[in-house]
């Protein structure tokens, strides 16, 4: 990875849309269905890695990516359907492999809707593959002995 320099920052807009609201999906307890018809603290989260990646892309060297690795959000402020929201990652500082940035996400009334933190690890693509073969493998595996118990 190129040398990322604290302060270096990156942004991205969201236009929040009712499937951003909170919805746990469970249709047996209304508890744990639709909820609050306001921006998700998950997809809040979900806005930050994103904007964390976009802070990270633009050093990344070939054959090499960027994975998440440890996501901490506090959610501040509400942001209703058809609210713009722009969420900034500022890197904070770089060790070793890991970019750690602090990101805030401000709704366009200028409510601060979450601040947190996150760490991206930078990797030779080719580890990442690897991992994941590693996992599809050990995965089918599994299942194949699930199914043989079955029968």
């Amino acid at each position: 990875m190129r040398p990322l320099p604290p302060g270096f920052e990156a942004s991205h807009e969201i236009l929040v849309t009712p499937a951003m609201t909170v919805d746990f999906e469970d249709r047996t307890d209304a508890r744990l269905g639709q909820l609050h018809a306001v921006y998700a603290t998950y997809w809040l989260v979900k806005h930050m890695e994103l904007t964390s990646r976009k802070l990270i892309l633009p050093f990344l060297e070939e054959g090499e990516d960027g994975i998440g690795h440890a996501v901490s959000v506090r959610h501040l402020a509400s942001a209703l359907p058809g609210m713009r929201v722009t969420l900034t990652a500022r890197c904070e500082h770089v060790t070793g492999n890991r970019v750690h940035a602090t990101c805030v996400a401000v709704n366009e009334l200028g409510d601060v809707v979450g601040e947190g933190t996150t760490v991206q690890v930078v990797v030779p693509t080719s580890v990442l593959e690897r991992g994941f073969a590693r996992l599809r493998e050990r995965f089918a595996a599994a299942q194949a002995a699930a199914d043989e118990r079955e029968r």
